[in-house]
């Protein structure tokens, strides 16, 4: 286990600690799990708007004549497909399938910026890396160090940042980025994020960062903004079924059985893990990951075994009291048999059995307006 020495601190790290964050180790990082309470910065989120620090994620740039076709072999989705200016969610497969890592991949005037998890950074960039070797020309470069990443997401956030950024933003489709000014500063505004809210992500320089993170908080404050840690930021995404990698997805999971089949473009010619995730998509996924909500006491986590009928028939891969809809939730693998909304299971917490039941998800859907 690394010692807080050890650890590494996001531009913000200062200001998380005069904001009175509880910090945490997260991915090798010094992290703020929460500031005045998870349930209240989760609700601030569904009701207004949250701040949150996200320069611990891997920003990796893509140039070079034959990147396109870099990023087609690569990775699960058809980068073909994007506009200049949109993102998309993607998947980076291993041979067999399973998964490297997921990320977000936008395409910008003259490169592309993958956008992964901080756990997975240094992984990420060794088998990307390796791939490029069979492509003419193409430059992986690692700018995360270099970059300050901050969130802002809600119902109220566009209503914070427009007064702040020289961008339209009511312009600013979901799932696409431009290149403007924010709080005075050069930055990537991108409508993206990871709470189920409508929201946006603000990259700039790192030493840039700071100054953002205190210009969102002054504008937004009287309109109900508050710092959100990775407490929130984790229940956010399990009540939106938003995977989580090293729980919902991993080395040891493939994109069918994650539900996650809408990314893998199997149409658009070969990439890595493509006989792979054709057969799984042809024979049909052994086992799904599933909605469950508990009908007893209790609060499930990772981990923890699902049965049915007395037998072991999967596991949870994420479970939490959910703030918003006021009851314990999860979500597990188990055999696609027992799949099937209001399928009732057990789920072991504490060694006793616990009653739950299967639902559709996601949990919490919002209602979309015109720009997003």
């Amino acid at each position: 286990m690394q010692t807080e020495s050890q650890l590494r601190r996001t531009p913000l790290y200062e200001a998380h600690g005069r904001l009175g964050a509880r910090i945490v180790p997260f991915a090798g990082w010094s992290m703020p799990v929460q500031y005045t309470g998870v349930i209240e910065e989760h609700r601030a989120v569904r009701t207004a708007a949250g701040l949150f620090d996200l320069s611990h994620m891997g920003e990796l740039e893509i140039r070079g004549e034959e990147a396109l076709d870099f990023l087609n072999h690569s990775l699960t989705n058809d980068a073909s497909r994007l506009q200049l200016g949109q993102a998309q969610y993607t998947l980076i497969p291993y041979t067999d399938g399973t998964l490297v890592d997921d990320a977000i991949l936008y395409r910008l005037a003259d490169r592309y910026l993958l956008v992964v998890n901080a756990s997975n950074r240094e992984k990420d960039l060794e088998w990307l890396q390796h791939q490029a070797l069979g492509f003419s020309g193409v430059e992986i470069t690692d700018v995360s160090d270099a970059t300050g990443l901050v969130a802002i997401q809600g119902p109220r956030s566009q209503e914070i940042l427009q007064p702040l950024t020289d961008a339209d933003l009511t312009r600013l489709k979901y799932y696409y980025a431009t290149e403007c000014r924010v709080c005075g500063v050069e930055a990537l505004l991108a409508r993206t994020g990871y709470t189920g809210e409508d929201g946006f992500e603000v990259f700039v320089a790192s030493e840039d960062a700071e100054r953002v993170w205190n210009c969102l908080l002054e504008a937004g404050r009287p309109l109900g903004l508050v710092p959100v840690g990775l407490g929130a930021r984790d229940t956010l995404r399990l009540e939106a079924k938003m995977a989580l990698y090293g729980h919902e997805i991993s080395d040891q999971t493939n994109p069918i059985e994650a539900g996650l089949g809408w990314a893998v473009k199997l149409d658009k010619g070969d990439f890595i893990g493509r006989e792979a995730l054709e057969r799984e998509k042809k024979l049909g996924p052994a086992r799904m990951l599933v909605g469950f909500e508990l009908l007893d006491r209790g609060v499930p986590r990772a981990e923890q075994p699902i049965e049915k009928d007395g037998e072991h028939i999967g596991f949870v891969t994420s479970g939490t009291h959910s703030p918003t809809l006021n009851k314990p939730i999860g979500l597990g693998y188990v055999p696609i048999r027992y799949s099937k909304p209001d399928t009732e299971i057990n789920v072991i917490i504490r060694g006793k059995p616990v009653r739950a039941r299967m639902v559709r998800t996601p949990f919490y859907k919002r209602e979309r307006g015109a720009s997003s």
